[in-house]
């Protein structure tokens, strides 16, 4: 008890006193799960669009690849990028490996199923003569698509949240095609990963403290966009 009242004590003063290598791997995690969830969210938004307001053959199969593929695990993603960028893999010459941008892609694919399928969701629940009406209206497609989409812009918003609640946290992929290297790849959780397991609890309780703020956060943040999405239907 006491070694744990003294580590959660170092921690409050690891982020406190504004320590630079803790601060460094916080705001890089955040800059790569930001970058991830920016380049994902606008592509799973139409697909999911697409999936939502248009007929064609596979619709039901797209709609199942991606509910099924939210529950890809991270280390499994993370795996698959490895071997598709390492040296002797088929996107070797890259040279992506052991970066953040690997970071990024890593997360990217984590997230973009589980966008598409809230997102296509929360579009479903959108009365279609949003939609019906601003093309017998005669409205420029790109004109009726945004009328849609902001109609379900809080639950879209609520989706976005949720896709960047998942990878934040994640640690099997970005320790895989991250390597988990100092002031470059070390994010939040390979962090905490890598000091308990030497047995350092202070800066691993400290991010862990951030985690689940952020995780407070982001659950009041999806209560108030989701109770906004049900005044708004």
């Amino acid at each position: 008890m006491n070694d744990l009242s003294t580590a959660t004590s170092q921690a409050f003063t690891l982020l406190l006193s504004g320590d630079a290598q803790l601060w460094e791997i916080i705001f890089l995690s955040f800059s790569v799960s930001f970058r991830a969830i920016l380049f994902s969210a606008p592509l799973a938004i139409l697909i999911a669009f697409g999936l939502s307001y248009f007929q064609f053959t596979g619709r039901r199969f797209f709609i199942a690849l991606f509910n099924t593929a939210m529950s890809i695990p991270a280390v499994v993603v993370g795996l698959t990028l490895y071997l598709l960028l390492s040296r002797s893999g088929p996107l070797g010459d890259l040279k992506l490996l052991f970066t953040q941008e690997a970071m990024i892609v890593g997360q990217m694919v984590l997230c973009f199923p589980l966008l598409v399928a809230l997102s296509h969701a929360t579009l479903q629940s959108v009365d279609r003569r949003a939609w019906e009406t601003a093309i017998t209206l005669g409205a420029h497609p790109f004109r009726a698509v945004f009328t849609v989409l902001k109609e379900a812009r809080f639950g879209l918003t609520a989706a976005v949240l949720a896709g960047f609640g998942r990878i934040i946290a994640e640690v099997g992929s970005s320790m895989m095609v991250g390597g988990n290297i100092l002031h470059y790849t070390r994010n939040i959780p390979t962090a905490i990963a890598l000091e308990t397991s030497k047995g350092s609890f202070a800066q691993g309780i400290a991010l862990g403290i951030v985690l689940l703020a952020m995780a407070l956060l982001l659950n009041l943040l999806l209560m108030y966009f989701q109770g906004k999405g049900e005044l708004a239907l």
